[in-house]
Order: structure tokens, then C-alpha cells, then sequence
């Protein structure tokens, strides 16, 4: 875990991913209502990732891409990544990529997420910047958490530069210089 403290880095690795056993594991309850408490050599499950990389180091298990990664998200990122909604596929899109791509060994992953966030980060500033709040309330629920996170930041930029560029003194004057001398004697 990066972040031992960070919410959002402790929900990425909840996320669940397939994975392969490669030994056999006894005393090992993944599924509640399974009568016996072991995993067969060769089975497939889904484990939380946090718990998948500890395994994966072990070599216990290999992991598989998940489903949010898969083909149909690629053609769909290649077609048109602006309107492709990667919140209903993984909230934490981006992060989880970037922890599953070197335990799955897959390098299209990594050229997945580059693409998707070079052509969405684009649209994310230019609809911060220019849109109205009724056709961005659409647009909102097709973001990740950190698309969200880089939407409202644009926009307080945005709303602190309009701020500055129409209101008040461009230089103000030091407390400083209003302070008169104590006289020498």
C-alpha cells in the first residue's frame, strides 16, 4: 500500500481481480458458503488486490487483466475515450491501472491508461473552463475519482483567475511603508 492513510488509495486496492492458483492452499476461506476450507491448485478466483500482490510475490498465484482493462474498454478508449464512462468500470481507473500493470505483466494496460488520460484530460479542461453546470452534470458522472479531482481543481483556477482579472487592486501597498519613523534625537 503507497499510502497507508489515503482513502482513496485503500479503495483502489479493494478493487477485485481475477487471479490463478498455482498451489494448492488449505485453511483458506474466499468463499463463505464453500464447504471446504482450501483452494484447489489451478483454481479461479477473484481476491481484492491488496491481498492478490502479496500472493503474486509469493508466486502463489498468477493474476489475469481484469475486466476493466479488457478488449471491448481498449475499442472503446480508441474510439472515443471522451464519452467511454471508466467510473461504472473502476472508480479508480488510473491508480488501479498503474498497481495492476506490473503484476499482470501486460504492457498494452499501460498504453491503455496513457491514451485514455491524454484525450480525456483535454476534454476535462475544456468542459471545466467553458461549460455550464446543467451540461456538465452529465459529463461528472462519466469521470474517475481523480478526473473529478482534476475537473474541480481546473475550475477553482479557473474561478480564482476570472476573480483576479476583474476584481480590485492589481498591487497593494505594504503595511509596511504606512509606518512613519521615530523621530532621532
Amino acid at each position: 500500500m503507497a499510502n497507508y492513510y489515503n482513502i482513496d488509495d485503500i479503495l483502489t486496492e479493494e478493487e477485485f481481480v481475477p487471479v490463478v492458483f498455482h498451489k494448492a492452499a488449505n485453511g483458506v476461506i474466499i468463499d463463505p458458503s464453500s464447504e471446504t476450507n482450501s483452494v484447489e491448485q489451478g483454481a479461479k478466483v477473484e481476491l481484492p488486490l491488496w491481498l492478490a500482490q502479496e500472493l503474486c510475490f509469493r508466486q502463489a498465484i498468477s493474476i489475469s487483466v481484469p475486466a476493466c482493462f479488457n478488449q471491448k474498454t481498449r475499442l472503446e478508449i480508441q474510439a472515443d475515450a471522451a464519452c467511454v464512462d471508466l467510473k461504472s468500470r473502476s472508480p479508480y481507473f488510473y491508480e488501479f491501472g498503474c498497481k495492476i500493470a506490473p503484476l499482470v505483466g501486460d504492457k498494452t494496460v499501460e498504453i491503455l491508461l496513457l491514451s485514455a488520460f491524454k484525450i480525456r484530460y483535454k476534454e476535462i479542461l475544456t468542459k471545466a473552463y467553458t461549460a455550464a453546470y446543467t451540461a456538465t452534470s452529465k459529463f461528472l458522472t462519466l469521470l474517475t475519482k481523480e478526473e473529478t479531482n482534476l475537473y474541480e481543481a481546473a475550475q477553482t483556477s479557473m474561478a480564482a483567475f476570472k476573480k483576479w482579472r476583474m476584481g480590485g487592486p492589481r498591487l497593494q501597498r505594504a503595511s509596511v511603508f504606512g509606518r512613519k519613523r521615530k523621530p532621532i534625537e
